[in-house]
């Protein structure tokens, strides 16, 4: 497995010292892989301390909610490995004043161990301590004979409702009910694509298979409650929330913010279009989703796969979300859902004059047709050759895009407007655009506008008119595209078709034996 990283037994190290230099508003407690708040004098002074940590590896958990409003101090350990109580104890000693400190910890063993010993030890000293065990993931709701629940992503909501609070000035009691509460009231559920391999290990620590998923996995690899095939998104998604629902007996009519973390390996795109379904199947469930957060809050290394968690929220745990802060992992950017009910801004329509669509009821309109029907099918046949010679030049994507076209052009080929050939070649243009996108989508595009436009100066039935235009789209796509014959574009094929189709024409060729030889000229 690659990885950017100098030696393996250095990478906790080497990652605070980055922290450390990347962000101002971190200091590191000298000897430990401790961060805490630059101000973490006037905590102690005037505020509750909020501490929180664990194993490294979940980045940007815990490190990354540190800082005003959030973490007063975080606590790493080595990759998937509690911290020290030692160190867990230099945390509190640092962070810690007269108000306090509240310990946030996941439920896992060795940090519910190590913390809970930590805080024992801090007590013997005099420092008044709480601790929180967060255990939100469902995965393993009804395990009795094993430690219980994990603790997982919704621990991070966990992190800004206490912080909130400790940064409002409330008391540890006080702090520590409303994290408590809190953890009581999220649930989340998760779905591993992809396994994670540790720094030290070289290789993964466990394996699935290339079309296969696993529910419920721990953030460690620990085993999840089921493994089976890939499916896409949205049924995924109604399995997630449908152990999440099942085991928060929510009511309809409830608010609840929503957590879609990256458990480090999943593109962005991937979360939206989960954040996309489960905000739908929760309104669905009669849930209001009132906040919606995005992206790798609470990781497993480069683990592909996603988390959904579902806090219950009243208007107090509302105000503690939104409270401002400065730890640089969180989210500050307004995150309210829209209610379903609000509906896109309607697009301004073409002022056009548009031909009425409608069967072809001219001969010209007839052979229209059955060209671009032709034409759809063959590039349809051809799209694994062309995303194979698209590998050597391109990203491989060739064939896929001009197939998804030419499928779009059979489904809208009943809406065209067959006997007006220039509005013809408008809609497919159009229909081609919409459908292939990208970079190439437009140069389509602007050929078959060009050709339009220049096919409305002459009689349609004369083939050198169709031959005019066709030149007339191909140095659309040359002016719109910037490239020149010679550039090892579409025009080094486009251009000496063209050509030859009009020359043979004026040799006295006919349409048919014109067009053959400019299937010649594009192939030399």
């Amino acid at each position: 497995m690659k990885k950017l990283i100098n030696r393996p037994e250095a990478v906790v190290e080497e990652m605070v010292e980055g922290l450390v230099a990347l962000y101002p508003g971190l200091r590191r407690l000298q000897g430990h892989a401790v961060l805490l708040r630059a101000d973490i004098e006037e905590v102690r002074e005037q505020r509750v301390a909020v501490i929180s940590g664990g194993g490294s590896g979940h980045e940007p958990a815990h490190a990354g909610y540190v800082g005003r409003g959030m973490l007063s101090a975080a606590v790493a350990g080595d990759v998937f490995t509690s911290p020290s109580p030692d160190a867990i104890l230099a945390a509190i000693r640092a962070a810690a004043g007269p108000r306090g400190a509240l310990l946030i910890v996941k439920n896992y063993t060795g940090d519910r161990l190590n913390f809970g010993l930590a805080a024992e030890w801090a007590r013997v000293e005099g420092i008044p301590v709480e601790m929180v065990l967060v255990a939100d993931d469902v995965a393993l709701a009804d395990a009795t004979e094993t430690a219980g629940r994990r603790g997982i992503a919704g621990t991070v909501l966990v992190h800004k409702i206490a912080g909130a609070a400790a940064e409002a000035g409330a008391t540890l009691a006080a702090v520590a009910a409303e994290a408590r509460a809190a953890a009581a009231d999220v649930w989340t559920m998760g779905v591993a694509l992809s396994p994670c391999t540790v720094p030290a290990a070289g290789r993964p620590g466990f394996v699935l298979g290339e079309d296969e998923i696993e529910l419920g996995l721990g953030i460690h690899g620990e085993p999840g409650v089921r493994r089976g095939p890939i499916e896409p998104a949205d049924p995924l998604v109604d399995r997630l929330l449908g152990a999440i629902l099942a085991e928060a007996r929510l009511q309809a009519g409830e608010r609840v913010a929503l957590l879609v973390n990256n458990l480090g390996g999943t593109p962005t795109m991937e979360l939206a279009i989960v954040a996309r379904r489960a905000i739908a199947a929760l309104e669905a469930a009669g849930l209001a989703v009132v906040r919606g957060y995005a992206g790798a809050f609470l990781t497993a290394l480069e683990m592909a796969g996603v988390s959904l968690s579902v806090l219950r929220v009243d208007y107090r745990r509302l105000a503690r979300l939104d409270a401002p802060t400065e730890a640089p992992a969180w989210p500050n950017a307004a995150n309210r859902p829209r209610a379903r009910s609000a509906e896109p801004i309607p697009i301004a329509a073409s002022t056009e004059p548009r031909p009425l669509p409608g069967p072809p009821r001219t001969a010209l309109g007839l052979r229209m047709r059955e060209a671009i029907e032709v034409a759809a099918r063959a590039l349809i046949q051809a799209a694994p050759e062309l995303t194979e010679l698209d590998r050597f030049v391109g990203d491989g994507d060739l064939g896929i895009s001009l197939a998804r076209g030419a499928e779009a052009l059979r489904e809208a080929l009943p809406s065209f407007p067959w006997d007006d050939p220039a509005e013809t070649l408008n809609a497919l243009g159009r229909t081609f655009q919409r459908a292939v996108g990208g970079t190439s989508g437009p140069l389509y595009a602007v050929f078959f506008l060009r050709a339009a436009e220049r096919l409305r100066t002459g009689p349609v039935t004369d083939p050198l008119t169709w031959a005019a235009a066709f030149q007339e789209g191909g140095r659309g796509v040359a002016d719109l595209g910037g490239a020149a014959p010679g550039d090892r574009t579409m025009l080094d094929a486009l251009i000496p078709a063209t050509a030859a189709f009009e020359a043979g024409l004026r040799a006295g060729k006919s349409p048919t034996e014109a067009l053959r030889g400019a299937a010649a000229a594009a192939h030399e």
